[in-house]
């Protein structure tokens, strides 16, 4: 040993220099030495102990051993020397034949390199097992000869696109050439000096609507490409130095050991280094339905982009980024802009119908001012008229039909509500992003808005409505619950829980506890397994082979595994699943003595009990059952199985899902638990919740198989009360959401498994597991529940509710503006021959109804009230009767006092007419900033509630304020508006505020529930 070497030697030195202190040196070494040699008699073999909470490793060698410790010494130096030096690729980056593998499937390639192993070994790999080191510099340098695992993205549209789309609006651009030629003419008629103010007036008020509805929609976009990027980042397990971790699929790189699953997705291009029975579907690739076997010999390729649909296996990545046949493709695609929803395009309608309107209005305008101007109706400030038909000229003519023609463009501007669609965007954006911060990540837009009328929502329970957090807290062995089991019956249960397993367990050390990964069920199982059973997982695999896997069954609801003793030779089938399915293939049992009796009918009612008993008490119960067989099979034998016994795995429900619950029950959302578990269990778990209670005698609890027996009517005549299905198959969740639809329910559905695919995309709303969940469930899905919370599922639904919510509130704001100002300038168009507000003023007043509108109403967050709500129907109409009369009493209001100032401003306050014409503008103005806070709650009268939280909005009005008195007080020449003293100021203030009083009291005027479409059709038909 090094340190008795050492103290023989420092006492040999000690002799020479000091012969009094030899004895005490030599002391020393002997008591070094009997120690060494007494913790080397506990050793179990080569003389080496173990590394325990108390001993170090440590190995004894004698003297006549000096020439191998030498030896073993110097390969210990070359080794280390060998670790801390990178190994070498001998497969280049550049080599065609490799680099196209798995994109042309090169059998030949495949077997020059010698397979999978000689691939792994020319990548540096450890095989399935050890994986690439992975440290940062091992990774970099992968990364650094072979590529990322990302392809090239389009770039984003830049800011200044975004102008020139806002500036492409066919009448902006037709106000930018009356602005040219209103510049044109100003200038040459009034010279440079002070001709240039209205055609520059024009332009910067259209270049400041352009570049405000610019900047909203360019960080819009940013938000979603954002968002969209986090949906593309998905984790994959690797093997990396000897363990098994989770990394963004953007990290994987070319060597790397990728462990797949049933329901991923394969990350890169590779080839399959060991698994059972893995299934893959290329029909993302090539169109092919099949399924296609994947082994060893003859198809061990796999394209990236494929689906696990079958089995597990371990992959060896040899190609990533845009050297895969995924990525290539996915970079020559762009990234578009996404498919308008549902909401949109009813947006769109409305759009279009305001636009009609106002187009109709401004032609008649055009018409009524064109026949005033010329026959001499339309007078100046002076009362004289603006046309001389003594002194008529072709500029004057041309001039006054410009600016009549000006000003009827801008009505058409301020009357097409272009705000509409960018209200959608940004209560979607802001929704979307608020919801990710509260785990919902949103993949497909429409999801946001159908979240608001969802009507009954089928959930999941495991993760779900429960923490996850499986334990196991019972251990049964026949009828018995023993303290010690004997030998034969633990190593069978180490076998049947470390072998038939998709979960794994690695030991970094012999101090560290072990790392288990693996699914909650199968984490729990294994945890139970190493510690109450002492199961080394290591020395497992070593004794034992595995000849065959049958993959978990959804319909069987069990796993199975053929295995083959190395010492022994004896084949052994191992079964794992849920209880009353495998005692049901059971005609014997182990006893808690270890003899196998015959399972009677007596015995298996009496194990019968046990199992319902533990299911009532919320339990799941998992039952370990196995077979002796005489020679291998391709197929395991699931008959004539001796029952090991059974554990019990307790997950507790979440402390705050009894609340949602109760949440979605206020809401008129009725939600139902779809469980594979036993029915006991699932009531259990059902009660707990709050899903049924004692007192809700029309529930109904019912396993999957008996719905499934019922004939579609049968089925839709109860699947109303339906509340629980227990042991449902994953058609059963689908056929449930097909009978709610016919109902005429709005469903959402949750959904982890590959086999959820079909109910997530038939839902209306597919709301997929983020950590449970597989990459097939998720592809399916809607919406991505980060954290399995139902809670975040009422959040979704909130949410969503909000988005509709604040659609209304915009449009009633927007639609006061239109109607008010549409009647406004055709009244007095008709009347005087001119128009109160000028067309700076206009695009004004329009910049302030479309995109801070939207700004102002569409970031408003959810309130309690939303979920105390009925859901929001399919069909629901836009506008509400609720909303028709609130605006209704605004126009009206708004109407009555800007025409009274029109006609009788200047008398009634002594002002001229330019003051006049400020105050119109200033007090309509404003009456828009005081109806914000009346659009900002429909039916509410307390506008006022939770609005110091919504910073924006309040953002928004100041700004609003501070421009408006900019507009008046200093850039008098730009908005065509003379300076106003502070009792003038008081009389637009007062005006305005009216329109609080007025909001409140209309809302004592009740409203029929029935759309007004509705009512009005149906009188047409009586008359």
């Amino acid at each position: 040993m090094e340190c008795a070497d050492y103290l023989i030697e420092v006492g040999r030195m000690a002799t020479a220099a000091d012969p009094l202190r030899w004895t005490k040196q030599w002391r020393k070494a002997t008591n070094v030495i009997r120690t060494c040699h007494r913790l080397a008699r506990l050793t179990l073999s080569r003389a080496i102990l173990r590394r325990t909470g108390s001993y170090v490793e440590i190995k004894i060698h004698d003297e006549t051993d000096a020439d191998c410790n030498t030896g073993a010494a110097a390969a210990t130096s070359t080794s280390r020397s060998a670790d801390a030096a990178p190994a070498e690729f001998s497969v280049a980056a550049d080599d065609e034949g490799f680099r196209r593998l798995v994109k042309d499937k090169r059998h030949d390639c495949f077997r020059r390199l010698g397979g999978a192993a000689g691939i792994a070994s020319a990548l540096a790999s450890g095989g399935a097992e050890a994986g690439i080191p992975g440290d940062d510099v091992d990774v970099r340098r992968r990364r650094e000869a072979f590529g990322g695992n990302t392809y090239p993205r389009r770039k984003p549209k830049g800011f200044w696109t975004h102008v020139w789309d806002a500036l492409s609006d066919v009448f902006l651009l037709v106000l930018l050439v009356c602005a040219a030629v209103s510049l044109g003419f100003g200038i040459k008629e009034h010279g440079l000096k002070d001709g240039w103010y209205d055609g520059v007036s024009i332009f910067l008020a259209v270049f400041l609507v352009a570049a405000v509805s610019a900047v909203s929609n360019h960080g819009q976009a940013r938000r979603f490409d954002r968002l969209a990027n986090e949906s593309d980042n998905i984790a994959v397990n690797v093997v990396r130095g000897g363990r098994r971790q989770e990394v963004s699929i953007f990290d994987v790189v070319v060597g790397d050991v990728v462990v797949l699953n049933i329901g991923d997705v394969v990350p890169a291009d590779g080839v399959f280094l060991q698994g059972q029975a893995l299934q893959v579907d290329e029909s993302s690739m090539t169109g092919e339905p099949h399924p296609v076997d994947v082994d060893v010999e003859k198809s061990p390729f796999l394209a990236s982009g494929v689906k696990v649909i079958d089995g597990y296996g371990h992959m060896l990545v040899t190609a990533v980024g845009t050297d895969t046949a995924w990525g290539e493709m996915m970079g020559s695609i762009t990234r578009e802009k996404t498919e308008p929803t549902p909401l949109q395009e009813r947006l769109e309608c409305l759009t279009s119908s305001i636009g009609k309107v106002g187009i109709a209005v401004a032609v008649l305008v055009f018409a009524v001012l064109t026949a005033r101007h010329f026959t001499g109706s339309t007078r100046d400030e002076q009362g004289k008229p603006t046309f001389d038909r003594q002194h008529v000229t072709f500029n004057s003519v041309f001039t006054a039909l410009v600016g009549i023609f000006q000003q009827a463009i801008t009505i058409i501007v301020v009357a097409i509500p272009e705000g509409l669609p960018l209200a959608v965007t940004l209560t979607l954006a802001f929704s979307m992003k608020r919801m990710v911060k509260e785990h919902a990540l949103v993949r497909t837009l429409s999801a946001c808005e159908t979240m608001g009328s969802v009507t009954a929502i089928c959930t999941d329970k495991t993760g779900t409505l429960t923490l996850n957090q499986m334990k196991v807290t019972e251990f049964w062995v026949g009828t018995d619950r023993p303290k010690e089991v004997t030998g034969a019956v633990v190593s069978l249960l180490r076998q049947g829980a470390g072998l038939n397993t998709t979960g794994s367990v690695y030991k970094p050390d012999n101090v560290s506890p072990p790392e288990i990964s693996g699914s909650p069920t199968e984490k729990a199982l294994l945890s139970w397994a190493v510690a109450d059973l002492g199961m080394d997982a290591d020395a497992l695999k070593r004794s034992c082979k595995v000849l065959h896997v049958e993959a978990f069954n959804s319909d069987k609801k069990r796993s199975g595994v053929m295995i083959r003793d190395n010492a022994t030779g004896a084949v052994t089938a191992h079964w794992k699943g849920a209880a009353e399915m495998v005692l049901a293939s059971c005609s014997a049992y182990v006893g808690s003595d270890g003899a196998a009796r015959e399972l009677d009918a007596g015995k298996r009612r009496k194990l019968e009990e046990i199992i319902s008993e533990m299911a009532a008490a919320s339990f799941r119960c998992i039952a370990f059952a196995y077979k002796h067989v005489d020679s291998e099979h391709s197929k395991i034998d699931d008959e004539g199985l001796t029952l090991l016994g059974f554990v019990g795995l307790k997950d507790p429900c979440r402390p705050e899902v009894r609340t949602a619950i109760e949440a979605c029950t206020k809401a008129g959302v009725a939600v139902k638990m779809v469980t594979g578990d036993n029915v006991h269990t699932a009531r259990a778990i059902a009660m707990e919740c709050g899903i049924i209670s004692n007192s809700d005698r029309d529930a109904i609890v019912m396993e999957g198989q008996e719905f499934r027996a019922m004939s579609p009517q049968e089925q839709l005549d109860i699947v109303d009360r339906i509340r629980v299905m227990a042991r449902s198959l994953p058609m059963d969740k689908l056929v449930l959401v097909q009978r709610l639809k016919q109902r005429g329910h709005v469903v959402a559905v949750t959904g982890d498994g590959t086999n959820d695919a079909p109910a997530l995309k038939e839902a209306d709303v597919g709301l997929s597991m983020g950590i449970q969940g597989t990459e097939v469930a998720k592809e399916s899905s809607d919406i991505v529940i980060m954290n399995d919370n139902f809670d975040t599922v009422v959040t979704a639904t909130r949410w969503g509710r909000c988005v509709f919510n604040n659609i209304q509130k915009f449009i009633q704001f927007q639609l006061t503006v239109n109607v008010a100002a549409l009647i406004i300038n055709f009244v007095s168009a008709v009347t005087s021959g001119k128009m109160p507000l000028t067309t700076v003023q206009l695009l004004w007043v329009n910049l302030i109804m479309d995109t801070m509108g939207a700004l102002a109403l569409a970031t408003d967050t959810p309130t309690k009230a939303l979920m105390r709500r009925p859901p929001i129907g399919r069909t629901a109409p836009l506008i509400s009767n609720t909303m028709w009369r609130n605006l209704a009493a605004q126009a009206a209001f708004q109407v009555a006092v800007l025409l009274a100032l029109q006609y009788r401003g200047r008398e009634i306050f002594g002002v001229s007419e330019k003051a006049n014409g400020t105050m119109i503008f200033n007090a309509f103005v404003l009456c828009q900033v005081f109806n914000e806070f009346n659009a900002r709650e429909i039916e509410r009268r307390n506008v006022f509630a939770g609005v110091l939280r919504n910073k924006m909005f309040l953002g928004i009005i100041a700004v609003t304020i501070a421009m408006q008195v900019l507009m008046v007080e200093l850039l008098t020449r730009f908005a065509g508006t003379q300076r106003l003293g502070l009792a003038q100021w008081g009389v637009c203030v007062a005006i305005a505020a009216m329109s609080w009083p007025i909001g409140w009291a209309v809302k004592f005027i009740p409203v029929p529930d029935r759309p007004l479409r509705e009512i009005l059709a149906t009188r047409r038909k009586l008359f």
